[in-house]
């Protein structure tokens, strides 16, 4: 039987910890710093986990 293959763009975005829970990052991290107060992007800098709804379409895309 072949191999299934890890979807690229979803082992880019996200990541697995040890104990398997997903991660991701935050939105609004890119560009147009001077307008965002400086609490708001260290609060954005933070990874987020998942929610539980979409966790299982995203394991299936990393191959977990």
């Amino acid at each position: 039987m072949p191999k299934n293959k890890t979807h690229s763009g979803a082992k880019k975005r996200f990541r697995t910890t040890g104990s398997g829970k997903l991660m991701r990052e935050q939105a609004n991290r890119r560009h147009l710093f001077e307008g965002k107060p400086s609490k708001r992007t260290r609060r954005l800098a933070m990874d987020k986990a998942v929610s539980p709804a979409d966790a299982p379409k995203i394991k299936k895309l990393l191959g977990k």
